[in-house]
């Protein structure tokens, strides 16, 4: 730094009265106690004239440059002394590019609407964490953990929080969610109470595993706080054979088995279906789905112990769950017990996520994980298993999750006719370049992921760029999928080049899994009352510019 100051000082004055402007890189290295960062005393003995006049001149300069020096520390000792103090409100309420960017990290603000555009991974992410903290951001991605990262963040700061806003709000104890898990900002919340809710799309296909912290979740009722030291799930035992009461260590006797999965809920991109025709449930986008590398003990294993075989009948394997309403209704649901009894299914009763216990949102401490089959059936924080001739009885197995005609309407709906969704049909979405936004002509970059129920590999992903006239083959990304285990989706990208004198883009995907099913053309012909199953062509608008 003081080569710099140096070098500016020799050049001219007002240029080093500039340089003190710089900021906070500058005040933490000006203000260090280093011992090379003090001022020396040159002797300014002189022999003869010239050197009593380039003597003069030094001492001159070494003026000019202590006046700099002590208004510079003057400047940090000022802003370290009183800093400007900002409440989190002040915060939130800076969270677009017309208001300017703010972000908060530790107890530190920062302005850096003007750092938006220079953000090595593209505006949209930085914005992800406008007028709020970095931390959860950075959780995500280790490489900003690096002193040149903070150096360069520093500079852009402006004050500090509210030491009232840093502290945690009093739980109220009335309120059943009052205990619920901290969430990761990133998400888009489609319903607080029970929380709900998902990745944004620039997110959810960075990676083909999803980060813990912003998988999508589907919460019905209040989140369990378990005790993994006093947890228990109870299975039933076989007519003739032994009920279970395995502890978290009991289950990790068993064989450790390890999958990767994609859990889709049966909602997902409801949203669409909802701009054909009003539909009842949560507001869903393109990110109800997420994928992630589950482990734990296989459920046939568990059954086996308990003394149950497959029937000559039908049977299934009812999962409840340690979550209840203030009734005591838990939240249930079932599968076949063929499934459920079949090495090969891979069925889980998962205590690892991604190679970390499940987090409180996901299940902790046990929950089913039902590779190739709908959200739903994949039971958090698992309580007991039992297997019985008919499904279970729960609310959202027998009146939610089925599909129905678009003629079917509230009045007319008979949930004992429809049954149950298990596997799921071939889906796809764009999640890269987003609907409404703007792409430069050249080359474009369009990403998205496809997926299969019941371990249906993606064979082909086609992709249009004018609405469906022309198509072209998409790129597959991720593991090799094995025939009728292809649990985990397909990430894809094309990269299209577009002429200047385009206009706009209409981007269209769709999906063809191994056993040659393909989504429908449109939404209105699969419209149904509930919103599930909603699996069209995806469809994005965009503008270009040149």
């Amino acid at each position: 730094m003081l080569p710099r100051l140096y070098r500016s000082v020799a050049v001219g004055l007002p240029r080093a009265i500039r340089a003190k402007s710089t900021p906070l890189r500058l005040c933490i290295q000006a203000c260090s106690s280093s011992d090379s960062l003090k001022p020396q005393h040159p002797s300014l003995t002189f022999s003869d004239d010239n050197s009593r006049t380039r003597g003069w001149k030094v001492m001159g300069t070494l003026i000019g440059l202590g006046a700099v020096l002590a208004y510079h520390d003057h400047r940090c000792r000022a802003s370290q002394e009183s800093p400007r103090i900002y409440s989190k409100e002040d915060v939130r309420s800076h969270n677009n590019l017309q208001t300017g960017v703010w972000v908060t990290l530790g107890s530190e603000v920062f302005d850096v609407t003007k750092f938006v555009d220079l953000h090595p991974g593209g505006q949209s992410k930085l914005m992800l964490a406008a007028g709020g903290p970095l931390e959860p951001f950075w959780a995500l991605y280790a490489v900003h953990n690096q002193p040149h990262v903070r150096e360069l963040l520093a500079e852009y700061k402006i004050g500090e929080l509210n030491p009232e806003d840093r502290m945690s709000p009093p739980l109220e104890a009335s309120d059943p969610y009052s205990n619920d898990p901290m969430r990761h900002p990133a998400l888009r919340i489609n319903s607080q109470r029970p929380f709900n809710a998902e990745p944004p799309p620039e997110l959810l296909t960075e990676s083909y595993i999803t980060p813990n912290p912003i998988f999508f979740t589907r919460n019905h009722l209040p989140v369990p706080n378990l005790d993994p030291d006093t947890y228990r799930l109870h299975v039933v035992g076989a007519p003739g054979g032994q009920s279970l009461s395995l502890s978290l260590d009991d289950l990790h006797k068993f064989p450790k088995h390890e999958v990767t999965v994609t859990l889709q809920c049966a909602g997902n991109r409801r949203s669409e279906m909802n701009k054909v025709k009003e539909v009842k449930g949560l507001e869903w986008r393109t990110g109800a789905i997420s994928t992630a590398r589950w482990a734990g003990a296989r459920l046939c294993d568990v059954l086996a112990q308990a003394g149950h075989r497959l029937r000559e009948t039908e049977a299934h394997v009812c999962f409840e769950g340690l979550d209840s309403d203030p009734t005591g209704t838990a939240y249930g649901a079932s599968i076949p017990l063929a499934r459920a009894m079949d090495p090969q299914a891979e069925v889980l009763l998962a205590y690892e996520m991604n190679g970390q216990p499940l987090p409180r949102d996901h299940g902790f401490p046990v929950r089913v994980v039902v590779p190739g089959v709908v959200g739903a059936r994949h039971v958090k924080w698992l309580g007991r298993v039992s297997v019985e001739s008919e499904e279970s009885y729960s609310h959202w197995q027998r009146r939610d999750y089925k599909g129905f005609s678009p003629s079917v309407d509230w009045d007319t709906v008979d949930f004992d006719l429809a049954p149950s969704i298990q596997e799921l049909p071939i889906q796809s979405a764009i999640t890269q370049p987003q609907d409404g936004t703007t792409v430069e002509s050249g080359e474009v970059i369009i990403k998205g992921y496809a997926w299969s129920g019941g371990g249906r590999a993606v064979i082909r992903v086609d992709v249009s760029m004018d609405g469906g006239l022309t198509w072209q083959e998409a790129e597959l990304e991720g593991e090799e999928q094995h025939p009728r285990k292809a649990w985990a989706w397909r990430i894809w990208q094309l990269k299209a080049h577009v002429p200047a004198e385009q206009k706009e883009l209409n981007i269209i995907c769709k999906a063809v899994d191994d056993s040659y099913n393909v989504q429908p053309d449109t939404v209105a012909p699969i419209w149904n009352l509930r919103g599930v199953l909603s699996n069209a062509w995806h469809r994005v608008h965009v503008q270009v510019v040149p």
